[in-house]
């Protein structure tokens, strides 16, 4: 297979790829030199492996591709979404306005952001925070070096583990154990074994950081922690139209940004 390498000289001064080889479809490998810095591009796709070696980094416009594995030792951001056959790697953070999508594992050196879902076939593991407006997934464990937030639900086949909070608004579901620094929230929890919330050693937390909120306890013994549970929020809200009262979905209400 082919391997096109990205030197200094297909660089501008805004350090955009200006290279005669099309890399936005490229069927091989893609390489970068170190010490590029962040390298701009308008979309990446390769067949084969994308390779940024130290003090390279990742920035597309659109979304970044690969057939294989995507690794930069710098980090890797895309305005649309990041996808792998194989894995993941940054040696800062990796983002997208998008999905974010690996076949084996994602592994970030700081945080890991995604504008809708995360999902890796192996772990999931951030130096710093991992955060997606939709549902975060992985085939092992999930971990992170703080906080870990889901617009929809988190769920790991092996454990979830957060220095800080784990928060979904819906379903946290782990195939072995939960662990928090802070506290855990969400709709239902599942976990296979056992669940640990405010357990920090950096500060004494406070009695709500060591709470593990949620509507439904469905498996997992809680050891560490108080279980608070919360009546189920209501699925509709009343607005008032034209001097009307009317229902809508809470989620349509949220769409609209009438509620928080």
């Amino acid at each position: 297979m082919n391997t096109y390498t990205i030197t200094q000289k297909d660089l501008n001064e805004n350090n955009e790829y200006i290279g005669d080889t099309d890399l936005s479809n490229y069927k091989g490998h893609i390489m970068a030199e170190e010490e590029l810095g962040y390298v701009r591009f308008s979309s990446l796709r390769a067949t084969g492996r994308i390779y940024f070696k130290a003090g390279s980094g990742i920035e597309a416009g659109w979304g970044i591709e690969a057939g294989r594995g995507i690794e930069a030792r710098c980090g890797i951001k895309a305005g649309c979404g990041i996808k792998a056959g194989s894995g993941i790697k940054a040696g800062r953070g990796i983002e997208a306005g998008w999905g974010i999508k690996a076949g084996s594992g994602i592994k970030a050196g700081s945080g890991i952001k995604a504008g809708s879902g995360i999902k890796a076939g192996r772990g999931i593991k951030a130096g710093c925070g991992i955060k997606a407006r939709d549902g975060i997934e992985a085939g092992r464990s999930i971990e992170a070096g703080w906080g870990i937030k889901a617009g929809w639900g988190i769920k790991s086949w092996h454990s979830i583990e957060a220095r800080w909070g784990i928060e979904a608004e819906h379903a946290i579901e782990a195939g072995l154990g939960i662990e928090a620094g802070l506290g855990i929230s969400c709709k239902t929890l599942h976990a296979g074994l056992r669940i640990f919330a405010g357990t920090c050693i950096y500060k004494l937390p406070t009695i709500e950081e060591k709470q593990i909120k949620c509507e439904e306890l469905l498996s997992g013994e809680v050891c560490y922690g108080e279980l608070v549970l919360v009546a189920p929020e209501k699925t509709t809200v009343t607005i008032t139209v034209e001097g009307r009262d009317v229902e809508i979905s809470r989620d349509s209400a949220k769409a609209l940004h009438l509620i928080g």
